[in-house]
C-alpha cells in the first residue's frame, strides 16, 4: 500500500494536516505520527507508557509530556527508544517502534516500506525534534491529495513509497 511521509517543524502546521487529512476520509487507522519528546518521564529503554500515567482518550500524560498533538489521533502513546529517548508515536508507524531496540526509528521505516537511506534520513529529522507524519492511501488519486495537504500545511521532504 503506498505511504505518503511529511515532516513538520513544529507541531501546530502537524495537527492541522491531520485534521485535515480525517476531514478529507482518510481514515484515522491509516495516519501515522512520530515526534521525539522531551526527556523526563522515567522509562526503560523499550518500555511503554500506559495505565496510570496516560490517559489515551485525551492524549494527556502526567505533565503534560505528550503535549497538544498527542490527543490528534486515537492510541498515541510515549515509546522509549534507545540512543532517541521517548516518542510519541501514533498509528501503523506506532506498531513498528514499539519492538524497536536496534533498529530504532529508521528500523521501523524500513520495515514500514522506506528505503534504508530515507529512514535514516526520516529518523534525523525526528531525532532532530521534528514531526513526521504519514498516510497509507491505497488510490492513487487519494495519495496525491495527501501529499497536498501535507505540503499545504508547512511539510518539507514530501515522499511517497
Amino acid at each position: 500500500m503506498p505511504t505518503v511521509l511529511g515532516v513538520f517543524d513544529s507541531e501546530e502546521p502537524a495537527q492541522q494536516a491531520i485534521s485535515r487529512m480525517k476531514e478529507n476520509g482518510i481514515s484515522e487507522e491509516r495516519i501515522s505520527l512520530v515526534a521525539k519528546r522531551d526527556e523526563g518521564q522515567d522509562m526503560e529503554a523499550g518500555g511503554e507508557m500506559r495505565g496510570e500515567e496516560q490517559d489515551l482518550a485525551d492524549g494527556t500524560v502526567t505533565g503534560g509530556a505528550l503535549g497538544g498533538i498527542g490527543g490528534i489521533l486515537a492510541g498515541a502513546g510515549l515509546l522509549a527508544v534507545p540512543g532517541v529517548g521517548p516518542i510519541l508515536a501514533a498509528g501503523p508507524l506506532a506498531a513498528g517502534l514499539s519492538g524497536v531496540a536496534a533498529g530504532g526509528i529508521a528500523g521501523a521505516l524500513v520495515d514500514y516500506g522506506v528505503d534504508e537511506d530515507t529512514g535514516e534520513r526520516y529518523a534525523q529529522e525526528v531525532e532532530q525534534g521534528r514531526i513526521l507524519v504519514a498516510a497509507e492511501e491505497t488510490d492513487e488519486n487519494r495519495v496525491s491529495e495527501v501529499a497536498n495537504i501535507l505540503r499545504e500545511n508547512g511539510a518539507y521532504d514530501v515522499e511517497q513509497h
